[in-house]
């Protein structure tokens, strides 16, 4: 048995069409024709990336930032023109751009609470 690393990341969200809409007109992905009821999945690469209503005993409502302990990470080819986008749409930054070891990095939380970072390097 080989697993050979991920291959699907999707986050449960409260309210799907809310999210899809975030992550289409505030991050710049773009949807697929792959979605199913229930989830919205971009065209990201190499990994498909989706949001998701949330599975059966999951609550988004429990107080605490969904994800934490998990690091989302996005690789985006103009980092800063992102960044300065979101804080122009009034999107909390968690984390300021700095030089860091992917080259500029910064943090977002997306309408779920979900801390993302961005970067420009591979």
């Amino acid at each position: 048995m080989t697993v050979t690393g991920p291959s699907f990341i999707a986050l449960q969200v409260k309210d799907v069409a809310r999210a899809a809409a975030f992550y289409e007109q505030q991050v710049g992905l773009t949807r697929t024709d792959m979605n199913r009821p229930g989830a919205v999945v971009f065209a990201t690469s190499p990994i498909p990336f989706a949001v998701r209503e949330p599975m059966p005993g999951t609550d988004l409502n429990q107080g605490v930032r969904p994800g934490n302990g998990v690091a989302l990470w996005l690789h985006c080819d103009a980092t800063q023109d992102l960044h300065d986008s979101l804080t122009s749409n009034g999107v909390e930054i968690l984390r300021s751009p700095e030089r860091g070891p992917f080259g500029l990095m910064f943090t977002f939380a997306d309408l779920d609470g979900y801390a993302v970072t961005v970067h420009d390097q591979a």
